[in-house]
């Protein structure tokens, strides 16, 4: 039976979960928040099927795409929704309208992020968009597994470590099934991302009534802006500020797994791998104009046949070497920061994870120094435009009683692509 020893050895996949003809495996959260599969062994029957599919045990070798591409979705509404270039919804769109199912990472009640499945134009949206948090898989495997058998094609999205372990329960290849993963930096803990979003609900009833200026910076580490139409506060932070964000780029709070990842280098079996084509300002500027740029690793036949037309996506050829050197994640993982452990064992005794993060990442007494003078300067001329435009002092009272998030975007592209700018909105839980 499969036995985590060590949790390196276990990138959350549920490939064993969902083998396992007893039903005796279930995931099980440990104190960081990632989910490891805990075994039933009075219902065990050792049939060995959970190792047999177990990626860590069994990874595929590594591969090199026969084909890379530059891409932009030609559609700039759809592009602006989506993490780069926009090329998922196309895949995505042209599966839906042969009649098959599309698989990817949704957000559920709760704000955490699951692998579910959609048969409609308007079902696949809420996939679009990075989620820099863990996603469940679920029944996902066994969903996949249904479709194909009933004949319909199915494209499946998410991880390269999720792709592979679809894969590894499958045991075999499928004609109706597409594939698509992306250059993955690591997952981070569900139980940091729940905390966060904890704090700010927090910050917002303690406040009871929100007063700020169209200039106010102080709320927590955003920027607030009013929705008017949705009488709605919208929190705009970029990961520099950002204590989520600067903990997951900062390989603070990702899986162990991540830091020895068995799914580099195009080994998780998929037909296409997608990316953000950093350096594509580099490589190629006329496919650069700060909105997003898709990078495709073309892996299979099958994946090249499945391009979308040149009618409504902009290509450019572009090289392996190239591409990887602008984006080493696709072949080499995450290096675990010096202060991972201390972090989480201060996470157990802790209560606001946005402090501790920002204490655990505090910049040297120098960096500080020199940003408390920066500060200053900043402060001084900001009075200076105060007074000369009054009207930046105009103030809005808004009144959030009992706080919910209505949306989560971790990419917001409004003030640029590279710029990692996560927005929530908080509004009035509706009665």
């Amino acid at each position: 039976m499969i036995n985590i020893i060590d949790k390196v050895n276990c990138c959350g996949c549920s490939a064993c979960v969902s083998i396992c003809p007893k039903q005796c495996i279930l995931m099980s959260a440990d104190d960081e928040g990632f989910l490891y599969p805990l075994v039933n062994k009075e219902n065990c029957i050792d049939c060995g099927l959970c190792e047999k599919v177990c990626i860590e045990l069994h990874p595929y070798d590594s591969r090199v795409p026969i084909k890379v591409l530059a891409a932009i979705n030609k559609n700039e509404e759809v592009r602006l929704k989506s993490s780069s270039g926009g090329i998922f919804y196309l895949f995505a769109e042209k599966i839906i309208n042969e009649g098959g199912v599309v698989f990817g990472a949704r957000f559920d009640e709760n704000w955490q992020v699951v692998i579910d499945f959609a048969d409609t134009i308007e079902g696949i949206k809420v996939f679009m968009g990075s989620k820099y948090v863990q996603a469940r898989i679920d029944t996902a495997y066994v969903d996949v597994k249904k479709f194909l058998n009933e004949g319909r094609k199915v494209l499946f999205s998410g991880t390269p470590c999720q792709v592979a372990g679809l894969y590894k329960f499958l045991k075999k290849k499928y004609d109706n099934l597409l594939s698509i993963d992306f250059i993955c930096h690591g997952t981070p803990s569900p139980k940091v991302w729940a905390m966060y979003l904890n704090n700010i609900l927090d910050g917002f009833k303690r406040t009871k009534t929100i007063q700020f200026r169209d200039d106010n910076r102080k709320y927590l580490h955003f920027w607030k802006k009013y929705d008017e139409s949705e009488k709605a506060v919208l929190l705009l932070g970029s990961s520099d500020k950002n204590p989520y964000m600067k903990a997951f780029l900062s390989d603070l709070i990702l899986r162990p797994s991540c830091f020895a990842c068995k799914a580099k280098s195009c080994s998780s079996q998929s037909d296409i791998t997608l990316a953000d084509f950093w350096g594509v300002w580099n490589v190629n500027p006329k496919m650069y104009d700060d909105k997003g740029t898709s990078m495709l690793f073309i892996n299979t036949e099958k994946g090249l046949n499945e391009l979308p037309s040149e009618e409504y996506v902009k290509y450019a050829n572009a090289n392996y070497e190239e591409a990887e050197k602008y984006n080493k994640a696709c072949i080499f993982s995450a290096v675990p920061n010096p202060k991972r452990t201390i972090f989480f064992e201060h996470l157990q005794r802790t209560k606001n994870v946005v402090k501790l993060i920002n204490k655990i990442l505090a910049p040297s007494i120098v960096r500080q120094y020199v940003r408390f003078i920066k500060s200053i300067f900043k402060k001084l001329q900001e009075n200076q435009h105060k007074q000369r435009n009054l009207s930046v002092d105009s103030r809005i009272n808004i009144n959030i009683d009992e706080p919910e998030i209505s949306e989560i975007i971790f990419r917001n592209k409004n003030n640029g692509w590279k710029n990692y700018q996560m927005s929530i909105k908080i509004k009035n839980k509706e009665k």
